[in-house]
């Protein structure tokens, strides 16, 4: 529930460098609303949009229970994929699996994800998806919020072995996701390596977990407050990382609206994902308020799509854009090509 509340009061400063793409407007788009698809896949899974709720609660009893209730409510409604958070603390404290399970109860035909930090074992993963009956597992990277949490781990070998033991002994998809600091094309093609089916970019301009801990803490470490990769830099940086392997790009991090969303798939991503906004809106509006804007960024994403001329989300991922401001200054220090994405489709 700290985590919660310093993330509500915290809030998103959306430097996640989305204002430094420009889509290529197109004047003859030679399309329909009634013609966009918005269906897409992460892996096997196919999902009717490019939109999932994630990770966001990792236990806390009852309040944390009744979040996930209401956040399932609305996933089942809505039609799209929710995530839990790490579900460690059920696997250590059998009294907090109410507040994980009930997303399955409330969600019964629906996508979740389970959760859990790189740490965990492959029997720990496989409790976690029991728990939930989930689709996929979600393995979390926080490096930065475990070293800035006055009770956080400071031994992080092994992790990419670990991963790699999870995606060869469970039976459901398995996504790398970082939690606000995004991932390197170096981080990308390790994972890629183990055969991960998504990467989840989280990256740096959404909620910010080492301003969270740095609530928690008696001296902060101020220096951390700023680290990471931008959203839309780590979504080019993941999607170079790609090649001839078949994982899928989740874009996140400080995503809340179509034009984030349609920005994010242009760049490569094939999914997006929103936590900290959507909680927002939940607590201030209720759960009717929070269908009724996913609603509304499903039909404005249609807009969005119908003014580029793409029916389909492999469509939006080929349509042009400029790249301009520290996201370009990034990219060519990193050794990637900005201009490539100006004259696509």
């Amino acid at each position: 529930m700290d985590h919660i509340e310093h993330a509500l009061s915290t809030g998103q400063k959306r430097q996640h460098g989305f204002d430094d793409i420009t889509l290529v407007h197109q004047s003859l788009p030679n399309t329909s609303m009634s013609m966009v698809d918005l269906s897409t896949n992460i892996g096997e899974l196919k999902l009717s949009s490019p939109l999932l709720i994630n990770a966001m609660t990792g236990g806390g009893g009852s309040e944390t229970r009744n979040i996930n209730r209401a956040l399932a409510y609305v996933a089942s409604e809505c039609d799209i994929p929710i995530a839990v958070g790490s579900q460690m603390s059920a696997i250590k404290d059998s009294n907090e699996i109410r507040s994980f399970n009930i997303v399955r109860e409330v969600n019964k035909n629906g996508h979740v994800f389970a959760n859990l930090g790189s740490e965990a074992t492959v029997e720990q993963a496989k409790i976690a998806i029991d728990m939930l009956e989930a689709n996929a597992i979600q393995i979390h990277l926080n490096v930065i919020q475990e070293l800035v949490m006055p009770e956080g781990d400071r031994d992080f070998s092994g992790a990419l072995k670990r991963i790699e033991q999870i995606v060869k002994n469970v039976n459901v998809p398995v996504i790398v996701k970082e939690v606000g600091f995004g991932v390197s094309w170096e981080t990308a093609k390790q994972l890629s390596n183990i055969g991960v089916a998504a990467i989840d970019v989280g990256g740096f301009g959404g909620t910010n977990f080492s301003a969270i801990e740095n609530k928690r803490r008696d001296r902060m470490l101020n220096y951390f407050d700023n680290w990471g990769i931008t959203t839309s830099a780590s979504i080019v940086e993941v999607s170079y990382a790609k090649g001839d392997s078949n994982f899928s790009v989740i874009g996140s991090g400080g995503i809340q609206n179509a034009l984030d969303i349609a920005k994010a798939i242009a760049l490569g991503a094939s999914v997006t994902a929103i936590a900290g906004y959507f909680l927002k809106v939940l607590t201030q509006g209720g759960e009717d308020k929070l269908i009724d804007l996913i609603n509304q960024i499903k039909e404005d994403l249609r807009m969005i799509m119908t003014a580029l001329g793409t029916s389909n989300i492999i469509g939006l991922q080929q349509t042009p854009l400029v790249i301009r401001g520290d996201t370009y200054h990034w990219l060519v220090q990193r050794g990637f090509n900005p201009e490539q994405y100006s004259r696509k489709g």
